[in-house]
């Protein structure tokens, strides 16, 4: 069939018309070899739907403080994304200092928000001063990994529930043969199992304003770490390495972040994997600090049909269907409430090793940030401390946890 020339002219036109309207946004995420695979299984259907906005991804966040750093240095440098994701302890720097936006002009805008499965109680995980400033993506909690194999090969049929549990299994695999019983993951981001073993004695590490690391249950945590990694014999493994050896079938028990579930399963050797409750200190953990991160928007845009696109990508990734790929493609649970309750109904049924962090819901509690410019410097230095545990410099926990106080007072506001 021949086009006339007005025809052409109009066809043309209207092409010019769609390329124009084709908005442009940039993105950033954390931990590639945890969630590249949920945004591929995402990203054709958001594709689909908005075939107008173009989602550029940037270089993937090493860590939560890697992902802070990074937003620190590009908003000096007037070269933020638009949308980021963030740690949920590392939100608050960021409102503070003016580079995330609240959401509520967007959020108001949205006639059927609540009942697309954004309630309360997971917003408030990203509310400051009664202000909305992200959508939670993805929420974790500490649980056990255990190899049964190996557990079975020493007798051990029931999991542990106790860290007394835990070293009394780590003893009986020692004389099994089992040279690298134990990863206990001292070393994950945020110092976030130093804030676990707090929580589990029901106490914050952060208490009005105060870091509480003088007190006698951040002492009893010291000493419980040095229980387990003296008695267990652990080895001082960088996390990806302890990961990798839990995966090819090498370690006995693991404890880790329930987010890694996909990737242990996607990589998982013969043998069978069964997660199961964080360990208490002498009893159940009486609370838990809720890892993940949230979506944030850090355009810098003036452009309204930028930050419409912004915000139209944020809510898919954190809707329902999006949040169903979480679950389905890591270990991490869906803070969308449609998500669990429609998408998801017969999922975790069917994977009980997802299951086990559903479960310990009633413990969730804040991970929280340090007060302060130096929130960071902080962390660093109470993981400094801890891996003096695991090598064997640090021997009294006294002492190390006197150092612990003074140094991290040099660093507070005022100190």
């Amino acid at each position: 069939m021949k086009l006339t020339t007005t025809a052409m002219v109009l066809a043309l036109s209207a092409s010019a018309v769609y390329a124009e309207d084709k908005v442009t946004i940039e993105f950033a995420y954390p931990y590639s070899h945890l969630f590249d695979v949920t945004y591929e299984a995402m990203m054709p259907a958001f594709n689909a739907a908005h075939p107008n906005i173009e989602v550029k991804f940037r270089a993937t966040y090493e860590s939560y403080e890697d992902g802070t750093n990074t937003i620190l240095r590009e908003a000096v440098a007037g070269n933020l994304p638009d949308v980021t994701m963030q740690g949920l302890n590392r939100q608050q720097p960021l409102i503070e200092k003016n580079i995330a936006q609240s959401l509520e002009p967007f959020i108001a805008q949205e006639a059927d928000f609540e009942k697309d499965g954004y309630h309360q109680a997971m917003l408030s995980l990203s509310t400051f001063n009664d202000e909305v400033y992200g959508l939670p993506f993805s929420i974790s909690l500490p649980v056990g990994y255990y190899n049964m194999d190996i557990l079975r090969a020493g007798g051990i049929e029931e999991l542990p529930q106790t860290w007394d549990d835990v070293i009394a299994a780590c003893e009986t695999m020692k004389a099994n043969g089992i040279d690298n019983p134990i990863f206990w993951g001292w070393n994950i981001t945020g110092n976030w199992f130093v804030q676990a073993l707090l929580w589990s004695q029901d106490s914050a590490i952060v208490k009005d304003g105060r870091v509480t690391l003088d007190s006698p249950e951040t002492l009893a945590a010291l000493e419980q770490m040095q229980e387990i990694f003296t008695k267990c014999d652990m080895q001082n493994l960088e996390w990806k390495a302890a990961l990798s050896s839990f995966s090819a079938g090498d370690i006995g028990m693991m404890f880790w972040s329930t987010s890694a579930l996909g990737a242990v399963e996607r990589s998982q050797g013969d043998f069978e994997l069964v997660t199961g409750p964080f360990p208490g200190m002498g009893g159940k953990p009486m609370g838990l600090p809720a890892g993940g991160n949230a979506a944030m928007l850090t355009s810098t845009s003036d452009d309204p049909a930028v930050r419409e696109a912004a915000w139209t990508f944020l809510k898919y990734i954190t809707s329902g269907d999006g949040a169903a790929e979480v679950a389905k493609t890591t270990g991490y649970m869906p803070p969308n409430r449609a998500a669990n309750e429609i998408i998801l109904a017969d999922f975790y049924e069917q994977n009980p090793n997802k299951q086990t962090a559903v479960d310990q819901l009633p413990l969730l509690r804040d991970w929280q940030a340090y007060p302060g410019d130096n929130g960071l410097a902080i962390t660093q230095v109470i993981y400094d401390s801890i891996e003096r545990i695991v090598t064997g410099d640090a021997t009294d926990m006294k002492e190390l946890q006197r150092e612990l106080v003074e140094e991290v007072a040099d660093l507070l506001p005022n100190g």
